[in-house]
């Protein structure tokens, strides 16, 4: 217990510096030196500790410590602290970032993976920054300089043969063997990098393919699912029809009230006139029978996969005929394609799953000129006349089973396993003709529709419009009338050219060797080497372009230019704006079929391989079987025909073979 005559030793609180932190040695001292001496005070029994003049003043001194803003800060703060920070507070900046560099968790040390590399991290950096690991001068910031330079300023001071000398170029000769070695090192590195990344490479191809095959599967699964969506639709109009034929039925159908005031009123005429006469169809007004609404044409979904292949990859091979293949033509991407062929035969199939859908019977001769639009087809044939065609009514299983057929084993009769021609169950393509135009006076060589309106050029050197509503033809050009009046113009006094129509045309050649209609506007070329554009609302040439030597046997043009290819041995590209000839590529042999999408010119230029011309990038490359069979010392046939949408590329060969292609 404390003498109460003795004086306080202790330091007054107030003593102390605001600016002295709570948790000092000094300040904890004092701190405790008090709260020592209270509570010896108040522990004592015998006397009254309020009265005592040290318990009175050590409160005191603590009420006025503990009333100041600076302590309750510090209090407050420490309160709030966790003991890691209280921690920290006493370390540096530099001794926190070392601890935490020096220590690695478990888990990333079980997690290094096993380099390869025989040199450490230490070597590496070394030889890749060889300025901040020298030694000696401590100088990280050296201007370097040549050995040439070293030598001129060395040479004067110490004479060769020296010992001076001798220890120099030892030392020269360490730091370039040093420098070798460090070389070498950087190099193993680069080296070993550039495994790293092709090993990495490898890993993303190989997760590129097997996402390639996902897309593959869901497009195919796409097309059985919008097959079933046909299906169900064709299900729903028959059932709609069959409920609006019930209803008709049960209207115009007496009851049995009026049946037997019938009787009783008029017996035999009326009789007769109701059971016979007025249920004749079309007699009587009431008994017309209803017309079929025209089905509905759903659009495909835009097929992706061939957009992720390498421009000039093979996508499928297809056995279509046995025979040249005359012409052929597909609507869309992994759609559906109708080829002819010189045996007389016309196909259609389906290219996403590369089977033959039904074979399309009608034309007496072979098909010389067709278009496939949607699921609408046109064909014009040698025996002069044009058929329509609607092959959304024909009965094809995606999966693989035939149209008509019990028998399980002869189901997959849709299929092409031996690379043979495959006649496909008689009766899926029953109920796509749809009518036929016949005009012509000699066969087909090009057709083209839009819409409703379809024009056609033959051989009896005419063009003719048809309306595709009523069946018929509306309008007949005569090109060689045309023709006449040009070179009437042309020989004239004010002629400012010569004309080519006196040119004898190639006999082996169509006449109209293409042509293509937009609205009111018609290109067509013909075998003299022209290509006339007509307005078919006058039935005029608006002008005719000059510059093919030889017979014109493909064409087609958009909003600004039109090409065309010829027997030539030449493509020209026109400005439909001047009619004057915008560009213009030569080839080793006569182009037989040409056709352009937004961005390449695709022709056959009577080769194994289609060329290919890139708008966009100015190249001319090859793609077909020719360079992918020429590895393998096979000589594929001549490729024929040749259409592309969206990089997709058909191409049909001498021998019957069809091969699709990315471009």
């Amino acid at each position: 217990m404390a003498d109460p005559g003795q004086k306080d030793d202790y330091p007054e609180m107030s003593s102390f510096d605001d600016d002295v932190s709570v948790i000092s040695t000094r300040g904890l001292e004092a701190f405790g030196r008090k709260v020592t001496s209270t509570a010896s005070h108040l522990i004592n029994p015998a006397s009254d500790p309020t009265s005592h003049p040290h318990y009175t003043s050590a409160m005191t001194a603590i009420s006025q410590s503990l009333a100041k803003p600076s302590l309750q800060r510090g209090v407050f703060s420490i309160a709030r602290t966790t003991p890691t920070d209280l921690v920290r507070s006493r370390l540096s900046t530099k001794e926190i970032h070392s601890r935490a560099l020096a220590y690695v968790p478990d888990e990333l040390l079980k997690n290094i993976p096993e380099e390869e590399n025989s040199y450490s991290l230490f070597q590496g950096f070394k030889a890749s920054f060889p300025e901040f690991t020298d030694d000696g001068s401590g100088k990280k910031h050296r201007r370097r300089v040549s050995r040439g330079r070293r030598l001129l300023e060395e040479r004067p001071t110490t004479p060769d043969g020296t010992p001076e000398s001798v220890h120099k170029i030892k030392k020269e000769k360490a730091n370039m063997m040093h420098q070798l070695e460090m070389l070498g090192i950087r190099k193993n590195m680069a080296s070993s990098e550039i495994r790293e990344i092709d090993a990495k490479l490898e890993n993303l191809i190989g997760m590129r393919k097997i996402i390639l095959e996902r897309l593959a599967n869901l497009e195919k699964d796409e097309a059985l699912l919008e097959h079933d969506i046909v299906e169900v639709e064709q299900r729903l109009e028959e059932a709609q029809e069959l409920v609006a034929e019930a209803e008709s039925v049960a209207l115009h159908t007496p009851t049995k009230s009026e049946d037997g005031h019938g009787v009783e009123g008029d017996e035999a005429p009326g009789f007769m006139s109701q059971s016979i006469y007025e249920k004749l169809p079309g007699v009587s007004g009431t008994s017309t029978p209803l017309k079929k609404k025209p089905r509905s044409i759903r659009k495909k979904s835009a097929a992706i996969l061939h957009e992720h292949f390498e421009p000039g990859s093979s996508i499928r091979t297809i056995r279509t005929h046995q025979d040249n293949i005359t012409t052929l033509d597909f609507d869309a991407p992994f759609g559906l394609m109708v080829t002819a062929a010189m045996d007389d035969s016309l196909k259609v199939w389906d290219l996403n799953a590369g089977r033959c859908i039904g074979m399309l019977e009608g034309h007496t001769a072979s098909v010389r000129a067709l278009q496939v639009q949607d699921n609408f087809l046109a064909t014009g044939s040698m025996d002069a006349t044009i058929r329509l065609w609607d092959l959304s009514k024909a009965h094809y299983d995606p999966q693989g089973s035939g149209f008509g057929k019990d028998d399980d084993d002869d189901g997959i009769a849709f299929e092409n396993p031996d690379d043979l021609p495959v006649d496909p169950p008689a009766g899926s393509t029953a109920g796509c003709p749809l009518f036929t135009l016949q005009a012509h006076l000699d066969e087909i060589t090009a057709l083209h529709f839009r819409d409703n309106v379809l024009v056609s050029g033959s051989a009896d050197k005419t063009l003719r419009q048809w309306d595709l509503e009523k069946g018929r033809c509306v309008q007949t050009l005569d090109v060689m009338w045309a023709a006449a009046q040009a070179t009437a113009l042309a020989t004239g006094p004010d002629s400012w050219r010569q004309t080519s129509t006196s040119r004898p045309a190639d006999g082996s050649a169509d006449f109209v060797g293409a042509l293509q209609v937009f609205e009111s506007a018609l290109a067509c070329g013909t075998a003299d080497g022209m290509v006339r554009l007509w307005d078919l609302r006058s039935g005029q040439v608006h002008r005719s372009l000059v510059g093919h030597t030889g017979p014109v046997t493909c064409l087609q043009f958009d909003d600004m230019h039109l090409v065309t290819g010829s027997l030539d041995r030449s493509v020209r590209i026109w400005d439909l704006r001047t009619g004057s000839i915008y560009d213009a590529y030569a080839y080793d042999h006569p182009i037989t079929s040409m056709m352009f999408d937004q961005r390449r010119i695709v022709c056959a230029a009577g080769e194994d391989v289609v060329k290919v011309y890139d708008k966009v990038e100015g190249r001319h490359w090859d793609c077909g079987a020719g360079i992918t069979e020429a590895e393998e010392a096979k000589s594929p046939a001549v490729v024929e025909q040749v259409r592309i949408r969206d990089g997709y590329l058909v191409e049909g060969r001498r021998d019957g073979i069809v091969g699709v292609w990315t471009c």
